[in-house]
């Protein structure tokens, strides 16, 4: 058990990266295998995780050519967790609108891709009706759970694990040098 806490201590900025990259990927797989258009929120989400891997490459590359000498860059660390809080609160806000606990804001109106070929069509009059993308309809779920919910479970967990990562003993931190290695 001590070994899996420090291995994942030590490389969390890579852990972190195949979570946010994975959490992209599913979105995306969503969208485009299962046609589920994404609203106003579930885009902000997603700019969240672009924000996560746009923190943790570049500890990754650190941290791997620097053979994770020192471990998982503790400020990296600390910002990936306030990235993943962020996308907690952001998804727990989408959550709780679904739900009907609160109003959403006038944005989760409609959303979806504009494109040249769409404001053309849409200028020409020949553009297909379309509804746009409501954010207080529960597209898909599962064990009573939307994939806003499960956005808001996933993100809390992440920015947990990367508050101890930041915070873990000074000796998962740097490896211990034994006379014989040297």
């Amino acid at each position: 058990m001590l070994s899996a806490y420090r291995l994942i201590t030590r490389w969390w900025t890579a852990f972190a990266l195949a979570a946010s990259l994975g959490m992209l990927g599913a979105a995306h797989a969503f969208e485009r295998y299962a046609g589920l258009a994404p609203c106003n929120l579930c885009l902000k989400q997603r700019e969240v995780f672009w924000a996560a891997v746009a923190i943790a490459l570049p500890a990754t590359l650190w941290a791997v050519f620097s053979r994770a000498s020192r471990g998982t860059p503790r400020i990296a660390a600390f910002l990936l967790a306030a990235v993943f809080a962020t996308s907690a609160v952001t998804a727990g806000f989408h959550a709780g609108g679904e739900l009907g606990w609160w109003s959403l804001p006038a944005m989760c109106m409609g959303g979806g891709a504009v494109g040249l070929e769409a404001l053309t069509a849409l200028a020409m009059g020949t553009a297909p009706e379309t509804r746009p993308v409501m954010c207080d309809a529960v597209v898909w779920s599962f064990l009573g759970l939307s994939m806003a919910g499960w956005n808001t479970l996933l993100s809390a967990g992440l920015a947990g694990f990367s508050l101890v990562a930041a915070k873990r003993p000074k000796d998962a931190r740097a490896p211990k040098i034994t006379p014989e290695k040297r």
